[in-house]
């Protein structure tokens, strides 16, 4: 039978929890009024962005996004999220009260409109994470409206067109979190999560011989999976596994089936969201006939993981820590 698995492993969510209640004690606001602090400059996606004062009333897209807010205790610095509800379930995760003492705006694609009567200061969101060029949500467009920004790090543009990623998934997001820390001035919770996460990482062993792992996204005529500069990446990396897309830069993108026959994984990955569950993906794969022969298919090893631990967010260490466990294959394959 296939090995299924729960988003977060259940020791990875009592250290996360602790850490999100230590930060929700003290209120984003504890520091008097915070002016000193301002402004203040970060570098996000290559460029310097500068904030005046302290977000009030910020609005962040899609799960993995908004999570990185809660686990900075931010809630009270939120005016809302924007996500649809077939991205996970938020009422099992350590910032289930986060989730309960905000408010979710929409489960339909962010637009102008929604930041405008949540009366936004600050939108975080990302390329393909909400801010779209086709739409006109974008960082530019909000600076016209008076609004800052900042884009999620998984997303940002590399400028060779449109692929994205300029760091590696991990340095993604420490490197959100120690900018959204100097951002709402939380840096020493900022910087408290980034050495947990760092540390969770760091204690997972590292197998003898790296089993090859193709992340399935979605998609039948061609496959929809992670390159190197989306959080698989490193989560496959970091678990002891070699991401047979890793060649590829860019963050999630399209390949030809024909790529991961040729490259024929062990272990298949399965990205849980959307109207597609992972069951009927299963059976697709399972039933697909090009991939009859691919060692994964062959020999029943798929993972299914949510949405939320393989896009940047704080769940990556501990989705990191529970897929470890299913890339102990046994000698020979």
């Amino acid at each position: 039978m296939p090995v299924r698995t729960k988003a977060v492993a259940s020791a990875a969510l009592l250290t996360l929890a602790l850490t999100a209640c230590g930060a929700e004690i003290a209120p984003a606001g504890d520091a008097a009024t915070g002016s000193a602090h301002y402004p203040v400059t970060v570098v996000n996606c290559g460029a310097e962005v500068t904030y005046r004062a302290k977000p009030a009333r910020a609005v962040s897209n899609d799960v993995g996004i908004t999570e990185l807010l809660l686990a900075l205790g931010l809630t009270d610095r939120m005016a809302g999220y924007v996500m649809p509800d077939d991205k996970g379930r938020v009422d099992e995760v350590a910032w289930k009260d986060g989730y309960r003492r905000t408010t979710w705006l929409s489960k339909q694609q962010i637009t102008k409109e929604i930041v405008l009567e949540a009366r936004a200061d600050l939108v975080f969101a990302g390329w393909h994470y909400g801010f779209s060029d086709a739409d006109g949500f974008t960082p530019e467009a909000l600076s016209g409206l008076g609004i800052d920004s900042y884009v999620l790090s998984e997303s940002c543009r590399s400028g060779k067109g449109p692929e994205r990623g300029v760091m590696s998934p991990l340095d993604a997001l420490y490197t959100d979190l120690a900018n959204l820390g100097e951002i709402f001035d939380v840096r020493d919770r900022a910087d408290r999560l980034i050495a947990d996460f760092r540390a969770q990482v760091a204690a997972v062993p590292q197998p003898e011989r790296r089993p090859r792992v193709f992340l399935y996204d979605s998609g039948e005529d061609k496959p929809y999976t992670s390159g190197r500069f989306a959080a698989p990446q490193e989560i496959i990396a970091k678990a002891g596994g070699e991401n047979v897309m890793g060649d590829i830069a860019d963050s999630w993108t399209t390949v030809g089936w024909e790529s991961v026959v040729q490259r024929d994984p062990e272990v298949i990955v399965i990205n849980n969201y959307g109207a597609t569950d992972a069951e009927a993906k299963r059976k697709f794969l399972k039933s697909f006939p090009p991939l009859a022969g691919v060692s994964a298919v062959r020999n029943d090893r798929i993972v299914v993981l949510d949405y939320v631990d393989l896009v940047e967010s704080p769940r990556n260490p501990a989705a990191i820590t529970t897929l470890a466990k299913h890339l102990r294959l046994p000698a020979g394959g």
